[in-house]
């Protein structure tokens, strides 16, 4: 993060400030609306994109034991070839999620998401 925003958890907490207080969705419905004023809005343009790209681990710094990756890698080629299948993956009880694993649930959202 650029050293002129300041520190990222501020910059972070004060993000999570104003999206909760509604500050982005004022200022796109601002922008519309001047957009609008004008005779310029053309909504077939909009585009809105929350892609998240995620390093490999190794880009992020972490270490991990050979052992223990081979393992994780090995569940995450088995977890998908079972979903690429249809198959419903279950997981055992009080077993740990594989991290990078996609459970049976609609939901796309990961740690950091957004």
């Amino acid at each position: 993060m650029p050293i002129e925003f300041g520190v990222w958890a501020t910059v972070h907490n004060r993000f999570r400030q104003w999206r909760d207080a509604g500050v982005f969705g004022a200022l796109l419905e601002g922008l519309i609306a001047e957009a609008a004023r004008r005779g310029e809005v053309d909504l077939s343009l909009v585009s809105i994109d929350s892609t998240t790209a995620r390093a490999h681990h190794d880009a992020a710094g972490m270490h991990l034991d050979e052992d223990v990756l081979a393992a994780l890698e090995k569940a995450a080629a088995e977890t998908e070839k079972a979903s690429s299948k249809g198959v419903a993956v279950k997981r055992e009880p009080g077993r740990a999620p594989i991290p990078g694993a996609r459970s049976g649930g609609a939901s796309g959202a990961g740690e950091g998401s957004g």
